[in-house]
């Protein structure tokens, strides 16, 4: 069950408060481990543990503001206000769906050069999703992205920076306290927003480390997914993390011809080299690799490209996520049901287990390859890692 933790004292109406890194000397609390903080509370001549007391009140209590840290002592909690910062960016807009859905627009506390040359704070996104007993947050670890995958909208932002390990955990925070009274008994946690997670390596790892540890924000392996669209070395890298979250692989096309076309990464890092290091990945007991498959309506949804998607998949144990494309300002277009269901159809003939995620969020703009910071409501859709089946035709 969630944790039964009494609500912050800051207001939501706000959002917790902006995080302005370039007018404050005070450092950022968010993103900094137990030792980091323990480290720092015996600099200010207070007993060590103090420091992992408000690494308890950051991260297992998700307390966004110094006077709701009610494990500590008053007098401590006025010297941290001070001295130091909680590093919460500034929820500039809530986006709610019908469906329970909530988009978060959030400015950083910085100064980024936009693409018109001009200096504006950076922002992100990130999107609550809930359903039955549990509830799925997607969060951003760069602002913009840099891949440029010609199906994306994200895309066309470029990558702006990458974000801190306190920037990619404050979207967790957020969304988690912004929701404290409804909670269902469990969160799930996709790095599936805006970035290439693995181009962001050490700040992803940072929070990750800090979002499955049992002292921390206590979330299971099991229930965190990070996704990227192949990057090679990242994959070998996160193979030796001794603490690492599943990984979900962004295949998109049978071919390289075709994955050249959408996804500019595939030059660089082709798919028998992408195959090549997920053969080699150690797959924990319970541990399936998932494969994601953005089907573009006329493009890479026939049933031979389900076939050749099966066949790349031959010998691993593994997953696919079908993932119809959302409607955007892209020259794409939907698959059609039926052939949704032709190509889950022939995957799971040829043995490989297959799910057609479905869209969430339609009315807020919060959809798997549609963050692009709109601020309107406009008719897009969010994706749940949660497999659902499709509509028979």
């Amino acid at each position: 069950m969630p944790r039964q933790i009494q609500p912050s004292t800051h207001a939501h109406a706000q959002g917790p408060a902006p995080d302005v890194r370039s007018a404050s000397p005070k450092r950022a609390l968010l993103g900094r481990s137990r030792d980091d903080l323990r480290a720092w509370m015996a600099e200010m001549g207070e007993p060590a543990y103090r420091g992992s007391q408000l690494y308890h009140a950051l991260y297992a209590e998700w307390r966004l503001d110094f006077a709701s840290m009610s494990n500590l002592p008053a007098a401590l909690r006025q010297r941290l206000a001070n001295d130091f910062r909680i590093g919460v960016p500034q929820i500039s807009q809530r986006f709610r769906s019908s469906d329970g859905s909530v988009r978060y627009l959030l400015t950083l506390g910085d100064a980024s050069a936009t693409q018109h040359g001009s200096e504006a704070p950076a922002r992100v996104e990130a999107v609550f999703m809930p359903s039955d007993g549990r509830q799925t947050i997607c969060i951003s670890t760069q602002a913009g992205c840099a891949v440029d995958c010609h199906f994306c909208l994200t895309a066309q932002l470029g990558l702006v920076r990458n974000l801190t390990a306190g920037e990619i955990l404050a979207q967790v925070l957020i969304a988690l306290e912004d929701h404290r009274e409804s909670l269902k008994p469990r969160t799930n946690v996709v790095l599936m927003g805006q970035g290439e997670p693995l181009l962001n390596y050490e700040p992803v790892m940072a929070a990750l480390r800090i979002m499955l540890d049992p002292n921390g924000m206590a979330l299971a392996p099991r229930h965190v997914t990070l996704s990227t669209s192949g990057i090679v070395p990242g994959i070998e890298r996160l193979a030796h993390e001794k603490v690492r979250p599943k990984l979900a692989i962004s295949l998109n096309a049978s071919t390289d011809e075709e994955r050249d076309a959408i996804m500019p990464i595939n030059r660089r890092y082709p798919l028998t080299a992408l195959l090549a290091v997920c053969r080699k990945y150690p797959l924990r007991p319970w541990e399936r690799l998932t494969f994601e498959h953005v089907l573009l309506g006329g493009f890479n949804d026939s049933p031979e490209d389900a076939r050749r998607v099966a066949r790349l998949l031959v010998g691993l144990r593994a997953k696919v996520n079908l993932i119809p494309w959302n409607p955007g300002e892209l020259p794409y277009r939907p698959p059609t049901a039926e052939r949704v269901n032709e190509f889950r159809d022939v995957l799971t003939a040829k043995g490989v287990p297959t799910f057609v995620r479905y869209s969430r969020g339609q009315d807020v703009c919060a959809a798997c390859g549609q963050l692009a910071l709109s601020e309107a409501g406009s008719v897009v859709s969010a994706i749940a890692p949660v497999p659902e089946p499709w509509p028979a035709a």
